[in-house]
């Protein structure tokens, strides 16, 4: 079973998500140019909002990071251990299973983590600490050795490890998965595909020449005349359309438990919908929550609704009333008919919408709710984590 959530989100003047030089990510689409949020930045908002929101525990969460040496360390010196000698475990038991480290010990890559799996790896390094030792002298003696590469270790500690590594047991890292180039016996399958957002309208770039005066500058000298400084900002202002779902079998596989899946579905619907990319915030404070949010449950098939938006909506057309957030509403509620008409509704077990817009909708607005709450309940009640026999 499969949970999709399809959102309407209007942004004032704003650089939510900037390329390698500064500007407001685009796109080109329908063969017009589109504003544009990643993926991995929307993934990065939903996962701070996890946190920030209070949307699951801390134990729950998951943390990308190279200083998994380091936080490991900081456990075993805490419960006793030498400094040193528990650097040395900790690269040796990561090592034993491919994950080597460098002469500042971090690790080759980001890695991502459940907080919970820390822990264990702590504790097997308490439990298996002279063999780990010995596993790192063993290493070091090889001639030509070098300290960052693969260590070998006992069977059962290797396979301890392995376990530890590849269970999802935080919610995040069961929703969004885990890929190690090194290891793939330890990745993790995202339970979740998250879409590029994208403009229903088109979209040129803006520019924003601004300037800062010196406060200790004597404006009254010629010295003191112009700016302290001044410079250029690229911005834009755009209705998105974002698509992203969750494979409920997958979710509850990486999960490994149907409370913690049910509690992180949870959590991605209401943060789906409540975060806010933090790109040039303080400057623009563009927050501005969803106009429209319609979720679907369905047991197989899965559809995108972005070509809805392949021709560019415009405004105040003569055959949509309204403005662009209006008419994007609309021009997605036609766009399902189509699909409907085409393919049916077979596969579909529930559909909810919330949308602050008063306009006519029949195919999706009939299944209104007036607030997010009862559409995250009525979803939740919907989603079913097992096949029906």
């Amino acid at each position: 079973m499969f949970v999709e959530l399809h959102i309407l989100q209007n942004f004032a003047p704003s650089c939510l998500n900037r390329d390698d030089t500064g500007s407001p990510k685009d796109c080109e689409f329908g063969g017009f140019r589109r504003a544009r949020v990643s993926s991995q930045c929307i993934k990065r908002s939903i996962r701070r909002c996890f946190n920030d929101g209070r949307l699951m525990d801390s134990a729950d969460l998951a943390v990308r990071t190279k200083l998994v040496v380091a936080e490991v360390v900081k456990t075993l010196v805490a419960a006793g251990r030498d400094a040193d000698q528990a650097k040395t475990v900790v690269k040796a038991a990561l090592g034993g299973v491919k994950l080597v480290t460098d002469d500042k010990d971090k690790t080759q890559y980001l890695l991502f983590l459940g907080r919970s799996d820390l822990s264990a790896i702590a504790d097997l390094c308490n439990e298996h600490w002279e063999a780990l030792i010995d596993a790192a002298d063993n290493k070091k003696s090889k001639k030509g050795a070098k300290t960052n590469k693969k260590v070998s270790l006992p069977n059962e500690i290797q396979k301890e490890i392995e376990d530890i590594l590849r269970r999802g047991s935080a919610g995040d890292l069961a929703l969004f998965g885990r890929m190690l180039a090194d290891a793939p016996n330890l990745n993790i399958d995202a339970a979740s595909q998250v879409a590029h957002a994208i403009s229903t309208n088109a979209v040129g770039r803006e520019f924003d020449f601004y300037t800062a005066v010196d406060d200790l500058q004597d404006l009254s000298s010629d010295e003191g005349a112009g700016a302290g400084m001044m410079g250029v900002v690229e911005y834009n202002s755009a209705c998105f359309y974002r698509y992203s779902n969750v494979d409920l079998a997958q979710l509850l596989e990486n999960a490994g438990d149907e409370e913690l899946a049910r509690k992180t579905l949870e959590a991605f619907l209401r943060a789906s919908i409540e975060a806010v990319p933090t790109g040039k915030q303080n400057s623009m404070a563009a927050q501005n929550p969803p106009s429209l949010v319609f979720a679907v449950v369905r047991d197989r098939g899965l559809w995108s609704l972005a070509n809805a938006f392949v021709d560019p909506v415009r405004p105040n057309r003569t055959s949509m009333a309204g403005g662009l957030v209006a008419e994007s509403a609309q021009a997605l509620d036609l766009y399902w008919t189509k699909l409907l008409k085409m393919y049916g509704d077979k596969g579909i077990v529930a559909k909810v919408i919330a949308t602050t817009e008063e306009v006519e909708m029949k195919a999706v607005g009939s299944d209104k709710v007036g607030m997010i709450d009862e559409l995250v309940i009525k979803i939740m009640a919907s989603a079913s984590f097992r096949d029906k026999e």
